[in-house]
């Protein structure tokens, strides 16, 4: 087995791997860049060529033990070793918990944009322990969040309710955040298991991602992805009421959500022409036009195939800082 991993969590691939030692298997580390760093394909590499020299083959398994950056890449590794052998995920973070490990989805960041080179290949399992987020950094805790949130926005607003009345909502130790977390896994691998290549219903899940990604990619992504697409999920908003779907109230009720989480909701104007042409080669555009995730209503996505310059713009206007 290959455990990949970053270096924070050295220790504890040190005792996972004297664990499965002791269970009778033969066990490499890779130690790889914390955060998206490790998304490169020189990383990607550096697995490899580990697995290489020890002769890994499919009867092997690759675990992926961190955060989403971290199973992004080890799941990527994972499909592409002799065009795919077993991998698990444990996430540590929240963000890996609620959307990274879960749906098969692996890949790494090029020059050129985020997650452009990748691969659908579903986990041998993934490990989720909530005691893990216990010691996460609060503001890593709460940029996870967003990603619970998006889940609220597309398919159950019961979770939009709870985070807005309930305090312990954020609170890794309460009953109601455990809850939030299943709620999340649920709705991944319920759209997951009917559109796994992303031929359909699937592509709801990236609501706010468009733009999201594309400040990631502005930011040499140094940002963490939770703040990236609360911006990305407020400018989709405001493309929903630009387009004649969403109410002014719910684009509101999009900014105060964000905020009360203490992430950001506006982004600096000068980044245009960057933004809008990382926005051209996302993995939804056709033909050379945009197409955005937006909401009909709260919990009803649907797609905005070729919207105006124009309607891009605006919607931007209205989230510049």
């Amino acid at each position: 087995m290959l455990i990949v991993y970053p270096q924070p969590l050295a220790t504890t691939a040190e005792a996972l791997s004297e664990n499965l030692k002791d269970s009778g298997f033969e066990v490499l580390l890779a130690e790889v860049p914390a955060a998206e760093d490790a998304k490169r394909v020189e990383v990607a590499a550096f697995c490899w060529q580990i697995m290489g020299k020890s002769d890994f083959n499919r009867n092997d398994a690759v675990i992926g033990l961190g955060g989403g950056s971290t199973t992004d890449l080890a799941g990527f590794v994972a499909a592409t070793w002799l065009r795919g052998v077993r991998s698990v995920l444990i996430p540590t973070t929240l963000l890996g918990m609620v959307d990274a490990a879960i749906g098969g989805k692996t890949g790494i960041n090029t020059t050129e944009g985020k997650n452009l080179v990748g691969a659908f290949h579903s986990p041998q399992s993934v490990v989720i322990d909530l005691d893990t987020l216990h010691s996460l950094a609060r503001n890593e805790l709460l940029a996870g969040m967003a990603e619970v949130v998006k889940y609220g926005f597309i398919a159950d607003p019961w979770i939009l309710d709870t985070l807005e009345n309930d305090p312990a909502a954020t609170d890794p130790a309460s009953s109601v955040f455990e809850e939030l977390i299943r709620r999340s896994v649920a709705i991944k691998e319920d759209v997951t298991s009917r559109d796994f290549n992303e031929t359909g219903e699937r592509e709801f899940l990236n609501y706010g991602h468009t733009l999201g990604h594309a400040i990631e990619h502005a930011e040499r992504y140094k940002w963490r992805h939770g703040a990236a697409i609360s911006i990305g999920m407020v400018f989709a908003a405001e493309l929903s009421m630009l387009s004649g779907k969403l109410s002014e109230a719910d684009v509101i009720r999009h900014r105060s959500v964000f905020e009360a989480l203490g992430l950001p909701t506006s982004y600096r104007a000068d980044r245009w022409p960057q933004l809008l042409d990382t926005m051209q080669k996302d993995k939804k555009a056709r033909a050379g036009s945009l197409r955005f995730v937006v909401l009909d209503k709260i919990g009803k996505p649907t797609m905005l195939n070729a919207p105006t310059p124009e309607l891009v713009f605006t919607a931007f206007q209205a989230i510049v800082e």
